[in-house]
């Protein structure tokens, strides 16, 4: 998959800092179902981001 440079770290950075979001919404407790589907939204757009910024050259030690 060779998605642009700009994507790419995109897709790297969302993926590496997205988790901080679950944070809030686990403490708020998922006791409806727009927090669930809240939750469910975030753990796609995380799994997305991993696929796109799996590439990314920055993450890679030199």
């Amino acid at each position: 998959m060779h998605l642009s440079r700009p994507v790419t770290a995109a897709g790297f950075w969302l993926g590496t800092l997205l988790p901080i979001a679950y944070l809030p919404v686990i403490l708020a407790g998922i006791d409806s179902m727009s927090r669930f589907s809240l939750f469910v939204v975030l753990l796609l757009i995380h799994a997305l981001a991993l696929v796109v910024g799996h590439d990314y050259s920055g993450s890679r030690s030199r």
